[in-house]
């Protein structure tokens, strides 16, 4: 197996066009991963989901859970609507073929850190608990993501202790988030390799092997972490995918890459998948 790419919602380049389907225009760039959007609510009924399923047949399709879930809020009627929403948005990536849910993994503004993981630790379990409940546990994966505020919770360490809650649960290791809460770190493949080591030290080669990721150069500030997701063409902020991708293949390691560029999310992941098939 390889890595795939693809984009995150939909270029500009496609919400220009009419005439071709998303499917065809995936293909149009050879792209083969697609991560539907759900991150301002869950707005696609069940039949439309089945509809996009088949529509999109040959692309590998994940979905993003809404922006409002919040995993660790101090408030327990929060902390229960988030497990209604990551269970409805695993029932919807079912009815579309999708096999990975990512979640955003919380908040720490006026709580400490521990404090902060210990209540998403709860409400995950409780995901856990219901997918159980529903039948979905096997069929999706959850993936706690990265986040790239220092005052949110998800840094890499973080997101591998919830991982840890389920041998079902796939991390999502957004690169431009851990650059941008490190305030320009990655600046070489020793810090790729460093980040990779890490996850398979705590889960293993086998959920390494095939992670979940985001990648995108953001924007960011010091000391708040990220700004603003922008394009490849940017020179000024990182991180380069350059190496990250040469590892990945000297690693035989067979990742999902989301290109979450702001706009040109499509063309990104077309020359992530470029270089990547230059150096296997």
């Amino acid at each position: 197996m390889k890595a795939i790419f693809g984009p995150a919602g939909s270029s500009t380049s496609f919400k220009n066009q009419n005439k071709l389907s998303l499917c065809e225009y995936l293909k149009k760039f050879n792209l083969t991963a697609y991560e539907y959007q759900c991150g301002m609510g869950i707005r696609i009924s069940q039949e439309k989901a089945i509809e996009f399923g088949k529509q999109m047949k040959d692309i590998v399709i994940s979905v993003h859970a809404p922006y409002y879930i919040s995993l660790s809020s101090v408030e327990e009627e929060k902390r229960k609507k988030s497990v209604e929403y990551i269970l409805k948005t695993a029932k919807i990536a079912v009815k579309m073929g999708a096999k990975r849910v990512v979640v955003h993994s919380g908040s720490c503004r006026n709580l400490s850190r521990e404090k902060a993981l210990t209540l998403a630790t709860n409400t995950l379990k409780d995901v856990v608990s219901a997918m159980k409940t529903e039948g979905l546990l096997e069929d999706v994966a959850i993936c706690p993501e990265t986040m790239g505020k220092v005052n949110q919770l998800g840094d890499l360490n973080e997101v591998l202790k919830l991982c840890k809650i389920s041998e079902t649960f796939l991390p999502c290791i957004d690169f431009g988030h851990l650059n941008a809460r490190s305030f320009g770190k990655i600046k070489d493949k020793s810090k790729y390799l460093e980040i990779l080591d890490e996850i398979e030290n705590q889960l293993g080669y086998e959920r390494l092997k095939i992670f979940h990721s985001h990648f995108s150069k953001i924007e960011y500030t010091v000391p708040g972490g990220e700004k603003k997701h922008l394009t490849f063409e940017d020179e000024t902020f990182g991180p380069d995918f350059e190496p990250l991708l040469e590892l990945v293949a000297k690693k035989n390691l067979s990742p999902i890459f989301i290109c979450e560029s702001s706009g040109t999310q499509a063309e990104d992941a077309k020359k992530m998948q470029d270089y990547y098939e230059s150096v296997i």
